[in-house]
């Protein structure tokens, strides 16, 4: 509530649009009495081949100017389609074994504290980055829950092992995390990339870099995360079209071929709009920082061919970025 109140939720209004349900499993769903968590490991199986590991392999792209760089949760299927379907088959299982059971699965769908649920169920701690920490599995995992209508003993939490460490606080591009645990959502380049639709404030603009979906560099930087565990799933490989692409060449994506590259992943809910927008902020800060003449004329050119485009907010994007050079 104290995070709400300060406004850090920024334009996500649905954070404040239930109360305390949210905190409060038997409220958004009468008879619940126990919360099953889970966890499922996101990282795409090819970085099995990658000698330096695969955190280096993520900073090596974020240094590169003329490449556009996607949060590694969002280079394969939709996590929400693959997580909710397998917990609804692990609930047709228990009552299978236990006889009729009352629940309804969740992931990130819904007013629910999934972190906290994670926490205090033992799945790991809270990182001072406000995410959940694994010894044995760093934050490389999504989270669901099943909440359900019988009394299960519940599993003891586990104790935090963050220490002095505050890597995460000070490798954060926009300062996102103000203090351990407090998270100013209205920084962060998630947050900016992909739940913030209109126009992204000036003074972050150059603070993004080529990051035109989301952000890790406080997961890239944790020293947990040497353990993150690769996917069991080909649904979390990274698709071709979204991995090592060129900004250019995802700039001129138009909004067919960007519904069509996007289909059943989580990046086509930002839409075509937001898409060419980050895009543009991208390209100007390559603009800015790269010293290859033919790349700058590259990206130039690219913001050129939209300059008239329609949308006026993909306009103002582009605008600045010229300006860049």
């Amino acid at each position: 509530m104290q995070w709400l109140e300060q406004g850090f939720h920024g334009d996500m209004h649905y954070m404040a649009a239930h109360g305390l349900k949210r905190a409060r499993p038997a409220e958004l769903v009468p008879g619940t009495v126990s919360v099953i968590t889970a966890r499922m490991n996101y990282l795409p199986r090819t970085v099995l081949n990658t000698p330096a590991g695969w955190q280096a392999l993520e900073f090596a792209r974020l240094a590169d100017p003329a490449q556009g760089a996607v949060s590694v949760y969002a280079r394969g299927r939709d996590y929400h389609k693959v997580l909710r379907a397998r917990l609804q088959k692990l609930s047709d299982r228990i009552a299978e074994e236990i006889g009729p059971l009352g629940h309804r699965v969740f992931t990130d769908s819904a007013p629910v504290l999934e972190a906290e649920l994670a926490a205090h169920s033992g799945q790991g701690w809270r990182g001072k980055h406000t995410l959940v920490l694994s010894r044995d599995a760093g934050s490389m995992f999504f989270l669901g829950e099943i909440y359900i209508d019988v009394a299960l003993d519940p599993s003891e939490p586990v104790s935090a092992h963050c220490g002095s460490c505050q890597s995460c606080i000070d490798v954060c591009p926009t300062q996102a995390i103000l203090a351990p645990h407090r998270l100013d959502a209205r920084r962060c380049i998630s947050y900016l990339t992909i739940e913030h639709a209109g126009a992204i404030a000036l003074e972050l603009r150059p603070l993004i870099g080529n990051r035109i979906y989301g952000c890790d560099d406080c997961q890239l930087i944790c020293p947990w995360n040497k353990y993150a565990q690769v996917s069991s799933l080909p649904d979390f490989d990274a698709r071709a079209g979204l991995t090592s692409q060129q900004l250019v060449h995802l700039f001129a994506w138009d909004e067919a071929t960007f519904l069509r590259q996007t289909e059943g992943g989580p990046i086509r809910r930002i839409g075509h709009e937001r898409w060419l927008r980050n895009i543009a902020v991208a390209l100007g800060n390559g603009l800015r920082t790269s010293g290859d003449a033919q790349l700058r004329a590259q990206l130039r050119a690219a913001l050129h061919t939209r300059a008239q485009d329609s949308s006026a907010l993909v306009r103002e994007h582009i605008f600045w970025a010229l300006e860049q050079e």
